[in-house]
């Protein structure tokens, strides 16, 4: 039997941040038609109810219904040691990072964590991510299986690094590929689940490896590859001196075959004049990770990249320091207005959701309401604390009244998560 949900419904029929709020379209008295895992109508609840009159009712009041969060950089294994105190990017791969990961050789571990990880986001109403695992195949494993058990599209790949990591976190160039490779072809397709070639970062991979990382890219063109790019001037120079023939950051990536379509780069603070521009030209994707770029002091991302790139949103666990794609947008907003560009709020929640789905190249099937998208849906509660609630109280639009719950919201917040067309129980 179908489902109706009924609430607000807040869902985009363009980019806000190319045409501003129009972009978005809400409905004060909506509701979604879901069957079969996907959205089957959107519209008027007195339309859609007369129209689907043996459908079984779900009636959300004054909730917004929105598409599921979609967090497009994140780290499962740093779960349990988010909120670690006060370190440089370096030191605190070093410090924390690494040996956290190390422990990821143990299957029953990873398992533990993917598990926790998975049902931490999803009670911030998070349904997809796109993670880092480490260099342990299992860990990819545990978390491609925890995923498909829920249900949820997710988007995952073996970490690679040959040098400057601890030698338990260390692979090749050959068993990088062999086991990515292994692990693309078990995996990649699968249900919901998407494979993602994965070096960590041009310091922990050799050109070697970049170049077997490249290869593999070309033998899967369908797959995205992440990585990441210019976090912090100390990297930045450190990047210069392990590759002096490279003209840029980028470039240790591009000479390698890992710059185009489907490249996911997280980060991108500190680009040069000929990032920026073989990024656009490539069709390139980045994600903006602003709790982490907060926490660990990297520096302010420049949004005025989305006009002409894709661009994600992400919390960037655990360098970032919540779960929640609430506080990741009130981070972004707080970032932005620091470099003096001021994010609607329209802004801020396509950013959590179909931006983030471009940056992943799957607007197509998350990220948004519309006839025959995937039903990942989050039911927003606009009045979940006192604060927020004498806040909305006087609201006169929608973006007045979900503005509170960007900037002041948490788990509280999240009324109901719909994965796949099922809701999740608590």
């Amino acid at each position: 039997m179908a489902d109706l949900l009924l609430g607000q419904v807040l869902r985009f029929e363009g980019d806000p941040m190319v045409e501003g709020e129009g972009a978005a379209r809400h409905d004060s008295q909506g509701a979604v038609l879901v069957d079969q895992g996907r959205v089957v109508a959107v519209g008027p609840a007195d339309r859609l109810r007369a129209a689907y009159p043996q459908a079984q009712v779900t009636d959300y009041g004054r909730a917004l219904i929105s598409a599921g969060f979609v967090d497009a950089h994140v780290h499962y294994p740093q779960t349990a040691m988010i909120a670690s105190w006060g370190k440089r990017l370096i030191d605190w791969l070093n410090t924390y990072t690494f040996p956290e990961e190390m422990r990821f050789a143990d299957r029953a571990y990873a398992t533990e964590i993917a598990n926790r990880y998975l049902d931490l986001t999803l009670a911030h109403g998070t349904t997809t991510v796109c993670s880092y695992a480490t260099i342990h195949p299992a860990s990819v494993d545990a978390i491609f299986e925890a995923a498909q058990a829920r249900g949820q599209r997710i988007y995952a790949g073996k970490t690679c690094m040959d040098r400057n990591a601890p030698d338990g976190l260390l692979d090749t160039a050959q068993s990088a590929y062999d086991d990515s490779k292994r692990l693309l072809e078990k995996w990649h397709g699968v249900d919901r689940l998407s494979y993602v070639i994965t070096p960590r970062f041009s310091p922990t991979s050799t050109p070697e490896q970049l170049a077997a990382m490249g290869t593999l890219w070309r033998e899967f063109p369908d797959c995205l590859m992440q990585t990441h790019l210019s976090e912090q001037p100390d990297e930045c120079a450190w990047v210069k001196s392990l590759f002096p023939q490279s003209r840029d950051y980028l470039d240790t990536y591009e000479a390698q075959g890992l710059l185009r379509e489907g490249a996911v780069y997280g980060h991108a603070i500190y680009l040069t004049d000929r990032e920026r521009a073989r990024l656009i030209e490539a069709g390139a994707s980045l994600v903006h990770c602003p709790t982490s770029n907060t926490f660990i002091g990297s520096g302010l991302f420049d949004m005025g990249l989305a006009t002409k790139l894709r661009v994600g949103l992400a919390t960037d666990t655990g360098g970032g320091s919540s779960f929640s794609m609430l506080r990741t947008m009130a981070a972004a907003y707080e970032i932005a207005q620091l470099r003096g560009q001021a994010l609607h709020p329209a802004q801020l929640w396509w950013l959590a959701t179909q931006g983030s789905a471009r940056a992943l190249h799957a607007e197509d099937r998350i990220g948004n309401i519309a006839p025959g998208m995937e039903a990942d849906l989050v039911v927003v509660d606009l009045a979940s604390t006192f604060a927020i609630e004498q806040a909305t109280r006087r609201a006169g639009t929608i973006w007045e009244a979900l503005f509170p719950t960007i900037m002041m919201g948490d788990d509280r917040a999240i009324r109901a998560v719909w994965v796949g067309g099922k809701p999740r129980a608590d």
